[in-house]
């Protein structure tokens, strides 16, 4: 019963959670009630994993078939952001034993963990629908519950933060839909798989060419492509910080599961890089993020904030990949989904770490951190190497796969670009490992994070190396996924 049910259940389960936390008034209660919905789910996430990358798993909601019904559909690509989005969750739930190390406000914690599963579910109903006008509601779930989770920052810009993110989102939202109305009229369908088989028959009519505008800006405006930007670095860094660990990890790489799934599923390959050549202004967008990106983040002074300009940056490496339209580039973009989820999503527990002990998180008054939270400071270097690239950890696959992009479709400039922009990772990667390690503490007693807020800092940081390592969960997923997606195109 289960095992048929599992695409039901993944969405249906948080979602049914959610409304109950909202009435659960003991803190405790509210807490286990949450992570072990979030573990449930990555449960029944490896479970589907390990059938879809294989052979793609089909459920119809209610019975009903597709296309007149609702079809949820499990693949290589949907099953790798299952287990990212229901993986991190189960991670960053637990970590830190209540509302102070979370930063969230007194009393509602029954709110945040509420907010949290309706973010969660929306996440993984992006990614796991056939349904086009379900992605926009799912999509418009998670962002509301992401708005509301920001605004829970103990900051007062944390409000500015959220209704700059709501306004951006707002407007994102509207282009999407607006995209998802003009394929439905030239299509009369709903279903993905059938727009995909009625789509050729109207591909050169303008208004193809306006609704794949439409869905991509809409989805670059999520994604925070360069320079639809501007909401993020103040969203990251005035969020609680799991609030900021999490959509880290996860909010911008369902966004970019979405542009991927419009291009290669519904347009084709063929027509959106061989006819309009879409490339020509991903690619120099991509490289102004990798640049633009990493160029901000050395001279921050915070280092959530730094993070956050970071990411703008590694956002650029997988709309990179997505642009060179091959199996090694858009395995490389897909790859990078996943290895940047675990890095940064490390990262920013490891600032939680710091801020929660030190009570801040800038980098001038974290000298000689080494020396009293030497745990703590071993995982940003780890972490920070992930995010350079050095060979043996997650960061290194992804940057291999992207440079053999380049190189097979003979962007040598590009290839040289990829490494040339690693070296910037180095210098704001190093300038807080300087701080940390050769600075000397004013006060050498020992600070070291709780266990209960490093152990999962550590699993995360952890799988910067066995990522590095060992890849077929990542890699392996990663490459099966851009296959089916060229395949489909």
């Amino acid at each position: 019963m289960i095992q048929s049910n599992m695409p039901a259940l993944i969405i249906v389960t948080p979602m049914l959670v959610a409304p109950i936390l909202v009435f659960v008034r003991h803190r405790i209660v509210a807490r286990v009630l949450a992570i072990a919905t979030a573990w449930w789910c990555f449960y029944l996430a490896v479970s589907m994993a390990g059938v879809a990358q294989d052979t793609p798993i089909a459920y119809d909601m209610g019975g009903w078939e597709a296309p007149l019904g609702i079809a949820y559909t499990v693949d290589a690509f949907s099953s790798l952001l299952l287990l990212i989005v229901s993986g991190i969750a189960s991670v960053v739930l637990p970590f830190g034993p209540g509302s102070a190390l979370l930063a969230i406000p007194e009393g509602k914690n029954n709110l945040f963990y509420a907010s949290f599963l309706m973010c969660m579910a929306g996440l993984m109903g992006i990614a796991i629908t056939g349904d086009l006008f379900n992605v926009f509601v799912f999509l418009e779930i998670s962002s509301l519950a992401s708005y509301t989770l920001i605004a829970m920052g103990k900051s007062r810009r944390a409000l500015m933060a959220a209704f700059s993110y709501l306004v951006m989102g707002t407007i994102g939202g509207t282009f999407t839909l607006l995209g998802i109305g003009m394929v439905y009229q030239l299509t009369g369908t709903l279903n993905m798989a059938d727009i995909a088989q009625r789509l050729p028959d109207v591909i050169d009519s303008p208004a193809t060419r306006v609704a794949l505008a439409l869905i991509v800006v809409g989805g670059s405006i999520k994604l925070a492509v360069f320079p639809l930007h501007q909401w993020l670095p103040n969203a990251y860094t005035y969020a609680p910080s799991a609030v900021s660990a999490f959509l880290a990890a996860t909010g911008t790489k369902v966004s970019y599961y979405v542009i991927v799934r419009g291009i290669f599923t519904l347009f084709g390959v063929s027509f959106v890089f061989g006819t309009l050549h879409l490339e020509r202004l991903l690619v120099p967008l991509a490289l102004l993020a990798m640049f633009v990106g990493s160029t901000a983040a050395i001279f921050q002074t915070d280092l959530k904030r730094l993070l956050a300009y970071s990411s703008i940056a590694q956002i650029g490496y997988m709309v990179l990949g997505l642009a060179m339209a091959n199996q090694a580039g858009l395995t490389g973009g897909i790859v990078h989904l996943a290895n940047h989820a675990v890095i940064k999503g490390g990262l920013f527990l490891v600032v939680a770490c710091i801020t929660y002990r030190m009570h801040t998180s800038k980098i001038d008054e974290l000298g000689g951190l080494a020396q009293r939270m030497p745990l703590t400071a071993a995982a940003w270097l780890v972490g920070g190497l992930g995010m350079i690239g050095v060979p043996t950890t997650a960061g290194f696959i992804s940057k291999w796969y992207l440079v053999m992009g380049a190189i097979d479709r003979g962007w040598y400039g590009i290839a040289f670009a990829i490494l040339l922009s690693s070296l910037l990772a180095v210098v704001y990667v190093w300038r807080v490992v300087e701080v940390f390690y050769f600075r000397e503490a004013s006060d050498k007693s020992n600070l070291e994070a709780p266990a209960d807020m490093l152990v999962p800092t550590w699993f995360l940081i952890a799988m910067t190396i066995v990522f590095g390592l060992y890849t077929p969960w990542s890699a392996g997923l990663a490459s099966k996924a851009a296959a089916l997606l060229l395949a489909a195109s």
